[in-house]
């Protein structure tokens, strides 16, 4: 079977608070590791109501701590926001935590607005530039070497997993360059798909890391007892996205009944098309259309998002999921 792996962006639930999302993603991580899933990864985001995983390498302390062996990692940092040094040190500390199980994705998208890069005192402009160099210099800090003039404490020799994430040809590029393994976005982002699939195998160079190449994809799924309990689940994976493109982000909503027949055409047209790499429906339905993702991308692991309003039903979710493609 190929293996499966889950995002998780730590939602804040309409009437929830923060402190009830962190320990309702310890809670799935638990689940997730119990099923099988092979990595648990939180998404940086910041200044959004909803999404409590700014922190991320704080976040994932607590998944580690809430688990034993599931590989926990950053789906993913993005790097313009901070400097290499501070990133080895965080991962580094983790590492030391939780050894051998710490992944660590990088994006190049700062993932922020201009008052989020005036917040965090950055030009992200010019840092996503560097992004590059940046990387390469975050993999001498984790291997010690060429010396550098400050050595990360912890960090330097920690046994952390790079991957390069995208939603483009730039990561999918950098990725073969560098010899990386490549996540992409395609659970929001499936335009370039696979184009950047193509070009991360023609161009993949042999590293150290990595010998050939290795493709994670994302998916978006929901998946319930029957196709219509879980087209009523993602509705409020659907309501955020539309309030994200709306530009009035929020807390994770409850789930509406037709929801999308209430929608202008141009937004169902826009949702429709961001849920083109989705799995909603019944296990039958979610084998389905995964096999056939799965045999049009060749990827070598899935990683399954899905913003499920109940806790336990996005639990239930991650178990039929799982059942359904073993």
């Amino acid at each position: 079977m190929t293996p499966l792996s889950v995002l998780d962006l730590v939602p804040v639930r309409e009437g929830g608070t923060v402190a009830q999302a962190l320990a309702d993603s310890a809670a799935l991580a638990r689940v997730a590791e119990a099923a099988g899933y092979r990595r648990f990864w939180i998404a940086e985001h910041h200044g959004m109501e909803g999404i409590a995983g700014g922190a991320t390498a704080v976040a994932l302390a607590h998944i580690g701590q809430a688990t034993s062996t599931i590989r926990i990692g950053a789906g993913g940092i993005m790097l313009p926001n901070h400097n290499p040094l501070v990133i080895a040190e965080q991962f580094g500390t983790l590492d030391a935590l939780f050894p051998g199980r710490v992944d660590l994705g990088l994006g190049r998208a700062p993932g922020a607005d201009q008052r989020i890069a005036q917040a965090l005192r950055k030009d992200l402009m010019a840092a996503a530039e560097r992004f590059p160099q940046d990387v390469v210099e975050l993999q001498a800090r984790f291997a010690g070497y060429p010396p550098l003039p400050i050595a990360a404490t912890p960090g330097t020799g920690a046994d952390v997993e790079l991957w390069m994430l995208g939603s483009s040809l730039f990561g999918a590029s950098l990725a073969a360059h560098l010899g990386l393994p490549f996540a992409f976005a395609s659970h929001f982002a499936p335009a370039q798909l696979d184009q950047a699939l193509q070009v991360y195998r023609e161009r993949f160079q042999p590293s150290a890391t990595l010998d050939r190449p290795h493709v994670m994809a994302g998916m978006m799924v929901v998946a319930a007892d029957s196709d219509e309990e879980a087209a009523l689940l993602a509705t409020s994976g659907d309501q955020s996205f539309v309030a994200l493109r709306s530009g009035n982000p929020g807390k994770l909503r409850p789930p509406v009944p037709n929801y999308r027949d209430s929608l202008p055409p141009e937004l169902r047209a826009g949702l429709d098309f961001a849920r083109s790499a989705s799995a909603i429906g019944s296990p039958r339905t979610v084998r389905e259309e995964m096999r056939a993702f799965i045999e049009r991308t060749g990827a070598d692991e899935i990683i399954v998002a899905g913003a499920i309003w109940d806790p336990e039903a996005r639990q239930r979710s991650l178990q039929l999921t799982i059942e359904a493609l073993a």
